[in-house]
């Protein structure tokens, strides 16, 4: 949670995806507490800045999200936080939090790749979670059937199995 302002979550950048029905990039910020979702619709550059910042790309050159942090520094400054704060028809809005206390308007995309750039945590308004969030759909892995099946191991008897019957004469 952010010191100065107590309605922000931190969200994990899941990463981006294709959204197959509208060929648009989406990029899913989770809130691991809630276990909601929130699919924030972004353009192809950006969503390019947000899975190259993801993978540890650098660029022979500096992209702009590099350019930004590279003058922040040079500036002798730093990114405090990057949080959504609001969604307003549709949009999402967001805000970069400097070292020197100025707060710099923001799209979300732009505050996403800037915060990656920087490894700060992204923070989400818990109001913006509420309203746009969906529920995460998990499947269960292999590792979690394999500790499920420990578990029952660790219970059962050899008794659990005894029926008194020859097996197939249920």
């Amino acid at each position: 949670m952010d010191p100065v302002d107590p309605d922000l979550v931190v969200v994990e950048v899941v990463g981006v995806r294709r959204h197959p029905t509208v060929d648009e990039n989406v990029v899913l910020l989770l809130d691991p507490d809630s276990e909601l979702v929130v699919p924030i619709l972004v353009g192809p550059h950006e969503a390019g800045a947000i899975a190259a910042a993801q993978a540890g790309v650098v660029p022979p050159r500096p992209m702009t999200h590099d350019l930004l942090r590279d003058v922040i520094l040079a500036e002798g400054d730093q990114v405090q936080r990057a949080a959504i704060t609001r969604l307003e028809d549709g949009v999402f809005y967001a805000e970069l939090l400097l070292g020197n206390g100025a707060r710099v308007d923001s799209r979300a995309s732009d505050a996403i790749a800037v915060a990656l750039r920087f490894g700060i945590p992204v923070l989400c308004s818990a109001e913006v979670v509420a309203v746009a969030g969906v529920e995460v759909q998990r499947e269960d892995s292999p590792d979690d059937d394999v500790e499920r099946f420990r578990e029952f191991l660790d219970q059962v008897t050899p008794e659990d199995f005894e029926t008194g019957d020859e097996p197939g004469e249920r």
